[in-house]
């Protein structure tokens, strides 16, 4: 039974969202029926699920950009995915969207990443036959993985949110489209800060015409994205930046990717990552047994090489280098980082 609280959201939702919103009455549902919440909408109780969910846990000890940060102040894919939640969710206020939905999607939007990030994900994709992209294995963790193999029963809109959030991709919602802007502008914007954090780029080696477009700060980046993308889409049925700043942002992420993303010292670390999985991911194609109970399961389901990315994606990059070295590393001989150096 519908509490007050709940019809009272629902009121609020039909006054201040926009006619373009996406209201929490008209999900399209779930997968499974079940009994609703009698206080919560579908979406926020969407957005709960995920953040208890072990998957949204893991994502604090996996890789943004730096392999295993040692620094404090270093992001990793749970802080990015915090960072893309609040943007996506400012996005989201200022064109009177539905922000429950926008904050579960962008919640979710990264729970199928690999270890050692985007390197993770290409090495995986280049292992097995059947692929591998860190969306689809997002959804993948939603709907299968979570919950013992039952999944987390999410609704069509945050599912298909999580599904479509990379570029190129064509959200069925707004709310959709909101998380997927924000997911770039936040990844550009703080990588930026991560890499000058590092000693991998100085302020002054920013590109000059892009930084005077959209800013010299983090801060002030953000805020002219923002506001471009409430010019250009204040009630219209579009989430979309103005071109002038849409340029810049693409320029600026593709410097990223020149001079941090893909330089000599990352495909070293890119190297080293790629070898570790690929020793796995074969160790567990031909050893199936020794994988754990859970993952064992899901190759009775599921082809053997599924499974296998299921637990090697699962993993985050701590465990993943344990995993790694109790498989091929005899203990008595396993060098510690001073021994290497020497």
């Amino acid at each position: 039974m519908e509490s007050e609280i709940k019809r009272r959201r629902y009121a609020m939702e039909e006054a201040f969202l926009s006619s373009y919103a996406c209201k929490s009455k008209d999900t399209r549902g779930r997968q499974r029926q079940e009994e609703a919440c009698g206080m919560r909408t579908d979406f926020q109780r969407d957005r709960d699920r995920i953040i208890y969910s072990k998957a949204f846990l893991r994502m604090k000890n996996k890789t943004q950009v730096f392999f295993s940060p040692e620094g404090d102040h270093f992001r990793t894919r749970m802080t990015h995915t915090i960072d893309v939640s609040q943007i996506a969710r400012s996005i989201a206020r200022c064109l009177a969207l539905n922000e429950d939905l926008a904050e579960a999607i962008a919640l979710g939007h990264d729970l199928g990443h690999t270890p050692f990030g985007h390197a993770g994900e290409r090495s995986l994709n280049a292992l097995c036959p059947l692929g591998f992209a860190h969306n689809v294995q997002s959804l993948r963790v939603v709907d299968v993985l979570e919950n013992e193999g039952r999944g987390l029963n999410l609704t069509f809109e945050v599912r298909d949110g999580i599904l479509n959030h990379k570029k190129g991709g064509t959200p069925a919602t707004l709310e959709g489209c909101a998380v997927s802007i924000a997911d770039r502008i936040a990844y550009v914007n703080h990588d930026i800060e991560d890499a000058i954090r590092a000693g991998v780029l100085k302020e002054e080696e920013l590109p000059q015409e892009e930084i005077a477009v959209l800013g010299t700060s983090t801060r002030e980046r953000i805020n002219t994205m923002i506001s471009s993308i409430y010019e250009n889409s204040v009630g219209k049925n579009v989430v979309k930046m103005g071109e002038r700043e849409s340029a810049a942002l693409e320029r600026l992420r593709s410097f990223m990717f020149e001079h941090v993303y893909i330089t000599e010292q990352t495909k070293k670390e890119e190297e080293r990552a790629k070898r570790m999985l690929a020793a796995m991911y074969e160790y567990f194609v031909t050893h199936a047994e020794k994988l754990p109970a859970f993952y064992r399961s899901l190759a009775e389901r599921f082809p053997l090489e599924q499974a296998v990315c299921d637990y090697l994606s699962s993993m985050t990059d701590k465990f993943a280098v344990a995993v790694f070295e109790n498989l091929f590393v005899p203990r008595s001989w396993a060098l510690t980082e001073q021994d290497v150096e020497s």
